[in-house]
């Protein structure tokens, strides 16, 4: 009998709310914090004791654009600015902390709004960030970039003035081929017209079995592959 898969490929987004929960959790009680292409805002719960803005360009229909992976639906709410990333209408240092999660590759110039945010923060301020190291297309057609690397953030952000505190992988290279395997089954649908049979199903589960294995002894397999990069920086 084949053992049970346990969640190799399944902690992508848990781990990533995880890290975003802990960092706003400890930034101190009535810090000005803005929430950059915060979408559906899904971290306003954890900022009751900051003064928190959202930002966002609000333009993000699912239905106007097939490509790809998209949401089943999508409801902005009413945030504080709506505007371009790259051009937030608020002065120099008016932030003590800036969130930016899951948005630099749904941006044409991902340069350009670290460098904006870096604008709006205070010296001594708190920078987050988290990006796909490497993703499949969605949100079209703003899809722009497939990931960013730990190595473009540490040639940035110091040149942008804020130092990198914190950089760290989410998964690794064996979550991330699980978490595609697992999604083979949808995309073999959807663009060959065919389920993986039962000999692929058993494939499949045995290749999960390994992959659950591989990520249970990993020591820094996140270097070639992962899902993305936690990374909080201060602005000097």
């Amino acid at each position: 009998m084949l053992r049970h898969v346990t969640g190799v490929g399944t902690t992508n987004e848990r781990d990533r709310e995880s890290w975003i929960r802990r960092q706003l959790e400890a930034l101190p009680a009535g810090w000005r914090l803005l929430d950059a292409g915060a979408g559906e805002a899904p971290y306003r719960k954890y900022c009751g004791h900051l003064e928190y803005v959202s930002q966002d360009f609000a333009r993000y229909v699912p239905s106007m654009d097939p490509t790809g992976l998209q949401m089943k639906e999508w409801s902005y709410p009413k945030h504080d600015i709506v505007s371009d990333i790259a051009a937030i209408p608020e002065p120099d240092a008016s932030f003590d902390a800036v969130l930016c999660a899951e948005v630099l590759e749904h941006l044409p110039e991902p340069l350009s709004a670290v460098r904006e945010l870096s604008r709006l923060l205070k010296p001594d301020g708190v920078l987050i960030l988290t990006a796909p190291f490497a993703s499949l297309t969605h949100f079209a057609p703003y899809h722009f970039a497939s990931g960013f690397s730990r190595f473009w953030y540490e040639a940035h952000l110091p040149a942008l003035g804020v130092r990198i505190e914190e950089i760290a992988p989410n998964g690794s290279y064996f979550d991330f081929l699980a978490q595609e395997l697992r999604r083979l089954p949808e995309i073999a649908q959807r663009y060959a017209s065919r389920a993986p049979g039962l000999r692929e199903r058993i494939g499949m589960r045995l290749l999960l079995d390994a992959l659950e294995g591989c990520a249970g002894s990993d020591a820094g397999s996140a270097e070639l592959l992962c899902f993305g990069f936690h990374v909080r920086g201060r602005k000097s």
